[in-house]
């Protein structure tokens, strides 16, 4: 089996897009391992299918796949190169599309400059629906680790995030605490591991590991949610810039039942056909 495909980024986090309306796909997990793999496929954090929709309301069916072969329900960097690759590959003439995901329904807009808006909907807070054992949604959750005891904020902008707030990202122990919190018995369907250092009420550095992928040079959801949660704490005012080790991302929330807004680039790398 032959697929053509496009190698894309989005502040970094890059992800391979496959055309799955005008070509026939059906990937197995091994499949998606091996296209991710950098070393002996062609590498990527996400494998990013695009298919004709199954919602009325919908332009497009938008499918995330990580690089371990699971799919899973969000993924905010591919979302503005989703928009831009189907616009890109003429599947669409609309600069602003609705995407039906396993989440529910997105709304990515090509802006003049070239860079996307989405619309993320509104944050999820609630434990049971993130999913995150708690009987609270208050803003700061305490989280025994290995025996550590670390604060963190639980949000889910249709995938669960775990945010903590730290001095300084470059001494975070993204790389030994993340997987043990991706892990966690209190989030069933393990989580994405952010780590926030607040400059000042309007900007933000942030690493995140993500569940599936390990540590990415950026994860728009990991943005959209720590700003989510930054702004609970109290910390941060209603439009920040987020610095990750990939580019800037700019998120906006007005608080309360508000769609999160982010806005970013989407890079074309190159197309190219693997044989599977």
């Amino acid at each position: 089996m032959a697929l053509k495909f496009t190698k894309m980024h989005g502040a970094g986090n890059d992800f391979v897009v496959i055309d799955g309306v005008r070509q026939k796909v059906a990937l197995s997990p091994e499949n998606i391992r091996f296209i991710a793999d950098r070393n002996f496929g062609v590498g990527c954090d996400q494998l990013l299918l695009v298919e004709k929709s199954q919602n009325k309301e919908a332009d497009f069916r938008y499918r995330i796949f990580n690089a371990d072969g699971g799919e899973v329900e969000q993924c905010g960097n591919g979302a503005r190169c989703f928009v831009r690759f189907v616009h890109d590959h003429k599947l669409t003439s609309k600069r602003e599309i609705v995407v039906e995901t396993k989440s529910g329904l997105i709304s990515p807009r090509l802006e003049a400059d070239g860079r996307v808006t989405v619309n993320m909907g509104a944050p999820i807070l609630e434990p049971a629906r993130i999913p995150f054992v708690s009987d609270s949604d208050a803003p700061i959750q305490t989280l025994d680790v290995a025996g550590d005891l670390v604060q963190i904020s639980a949000v889910s902008m249709g995938n669960p995030h775990a945010v903590q707030v730290v001095m300084d990202v470059e001494t975070a122990p993204v790389t030994t605490q993340g997987p043990l919190i991706e892990h966690h018995p209190r989030f069933p369907k393990r989580v994405n591991v952010g780590y926030l250092q607040v400059l000042d009420r309007a900007h933000i550095k942030l690493r995140v590991f993500e569940r599936g992928s390990g540590e990415t040079l950026s994860c728009g959801t990991g943005a959209c949610a720590a700003v989510v949660a930054g702004i609970r704490r109290g910390l941060l005012d209603d439009t920040v810039q987020v610095a990750t080790r990939g580019g800037a991302l700019t998120i906006s929330w007005q608080g309360a039942n508000s769609p999160v807004l982010m806005t970013g680039p989407a890079i074309s790398v190159f197309e190219g056909e693997i044989n599977l």
